[in-house]
């Protein structure tokens, strides 16, 4: 026979939380819901934590959640980097178009006879 984990629902532990919140004591409560002390030191300290995001449920959520906000950050950042470089490829396009349509400068006649004579 092999034991399986309880799971107890969010209701279950604020009940439990509102208890020892009426002045019963941890031991007592403990008892009333069958459950151990030191889980219920766990229920309170995550409940302190953050109410609204204590107890989110069945299994993985929070993990999910946190994963969510991390891989939208990652997106986001991405995009600002494919937006900069995107402006950078636009500004080197540009440039180039520039150097094709202005005119090559044409050489002088002191540098073209430099140029054969190899000196300067």
């Amino acid at each position: 026979m092999s034991l399986s984990r309880r799971q107890f629902t969010r209701e279950f532990k604020l009940a439990a939380l509102q208890r020892l919140e009426t002045g019963a004591s941890v031991a007592e409560v403990a008892r009333a819901f069958e459950v151990n002390p030191n889980v219920l030191h766990r229920w309170r300290r995550e409940f302190r934590q953050g109410p609204g995001n204590a107890f989110p449920g069945l299994g993985r959520r929070r993990w999910e959640e946190g994963r969510a906000a991390q891989l939208e950050r990652k997106i986001g950042q991405q995009a600002l980097e494919i937006d900069f470089l995107k402006g950078c490829l636009q500004r080197i396009a540009e440039q180039r178009q520039l150097q094709a349509l202005s005119p090559q400068p044409r050489s002088t006649r002191k540098s073209q006879a430099s140029e054969r004579d190899g000196s300067r």
